[in-house]
């Protein structure tokens, strides 16, 4: 006799809640992009929570999110097509990720509309490595059990030099494996001074990398990049605007310091034009911004093959675990900003991150989201 074949029931998505919550920071931020009089301080983070339940009671809890500007219309589009989602079988994640896109397909594939899509996409695989009882990144593959990390949110160009010398040797106490500084003000002897000083203070050893924010021209970023190389940065980032790509990649060919950009691409199609012109060491997909888990996959592949690092952008509750997976050692970026969302924490200790054991994510929401939260709707019914 033949064993029999596993029998298989699919399962459906019965209920959906979306929630728009603004996530109030300490302190306004700003960055070369205020210095230069293109955005205003930033006071509150967008976040858009997707949460999804099925019939047979697996719950999975997604996010994307925007800053300064944006939150209101992520909501509206994810309210417009979260109704596509009912009925189908939340393992179809590629499919579903597919029908979403072509439900808001007028309004095009890439910035808001699949940053919408992102949140429920998110939420698909939570659901999917909850239901399995694995870490989201022992479903997709891991490679290690811990990320090397850097701290941003303590060198942005608002602190003072004296302050920022405090916050990266706190960073580095708590274990924390490098740290970034925001650079790209009017004075740029202002900048290397900043550099110089970090660097002095923590020594030749700790891993330290900059952040231009696309605020340099070409024949600037030249110049920079070309006095920072003496202080062997891991990468300079976004020392050009995002889209130039032609730019980066002279600025990549001509300099030993690697150069880091990708942040602020919102496709996977637009991340394939920039490995295509070879105008980056260091790619630095979000997945939130790009759609997602589905299409973070998809560049992060794309990067494998080219032999490129990895360093996403934010988020790093998320991008721990999409880190984890990639074949070469990657980066991600410390930011404790969104931790006042979550009842966990994420363990650093020797310089890195460790890949959370708890199913899926391994997050749950804070009681504080329900007092930042300023729209909230229902789709179907709970099981």
């Amino acid at each position: 006799m033949t064993p029999s074949s596993p029998s298989f029931t699919s399962d459906s998505i019965t209920w959906v809640r979306i929630s728009s919550c603004y996530l109030p920071l300490a302190n306004p931020i700003s960055d070369a992009k205020v210095l230069t009089g293109r955005q205003k301080p930033m006071t509150e983070i967008a976040m858009l929570f997707a949460e999804i339940e099925t019939r047979d009671g697996h719950r999975g809890l997604g996010f994307s999110y925007s800053k300064r500007a944006g939150g209101p219309g992520q909501f509206a589009h994810a309210k417009e097509i979260a109704p596509a989602l009912i009925g189908e079988d939340p393992s179809d994640i590629s499919k579903l990720w597919t029908q979403l896109c072509w439900a808001g397909a007028s309004v095009g594939r890439s910035g808001m509309s699949v940053q919408a899509i992102g949140a429920f996409d998110v939420a698909l695989y939570d659901l999917k490595a909850r239901r399995a009882g694995l870490p989201l990144a022992k479903l997709l593959g891991a490679q290690r059990d811990s990320v090397q990390c850097y701290n941003t949110s303590g060198g942005f160009l608002h602190t003072p030099l004296e302050q920022l010398l405090v916050n990266a040797q706190a960073s580095r106490e708590r274990g924390i494996g490098g740290i970034k500084l925001k650079v790209g003000q009017p004075d740029r002897a202002l900048d290397v001074r900043r550099v110089e000083a970090v660097r002095k203070h923590l020594g030749d050893d700790m891993p330290l990398m900059v952040d231009a924010n696309q605020q340099w021209d070409r024949p600037t970023a030249q110049r920079m990049c070309r006095i920072f190389e003496q202080y062997q940065l891991v990468w300079i980032e976004e020392p050009l605007d995002a889209y130039d790509f032609e730019g980066h990649a002279a600025l990549a060919a001509q300099f030993d310091t690697p150069i880091a950009t990708g942040e602020m691409l919102t496709s996977a199609a637009e991340h394939g034009e920039l490995i295509r012109h070879r105008a980056a060491d260091y790619l630095m997909p979000d997945a939130p911004r790009v759609g997602g888990i589905t299409p973070f996959l998809k560049i992060a592949a794309q990067a494998e093959q080219a032999g490129l690092s990895l360093g996403p952008h934010f988020a790093m509750e998320l991008h721990v675990h999409l880190a984890a997976i990639y074949p070469t050692e990657p980066w991600v970026e410390h930011f404790d900003w969104l931790e006042p969302l979550f009842n966990e924490r994420l363990e650093i200790r020797d310089g890195r991150m460790r890949v959370p054991t708890r199913p899926g994510l391994g997050l749950s929401l804070s009681e504080q989201v329900a007092g930042w939260t300023r729209e909230a709707a229902e789709i179907g019914r709970r099981a």
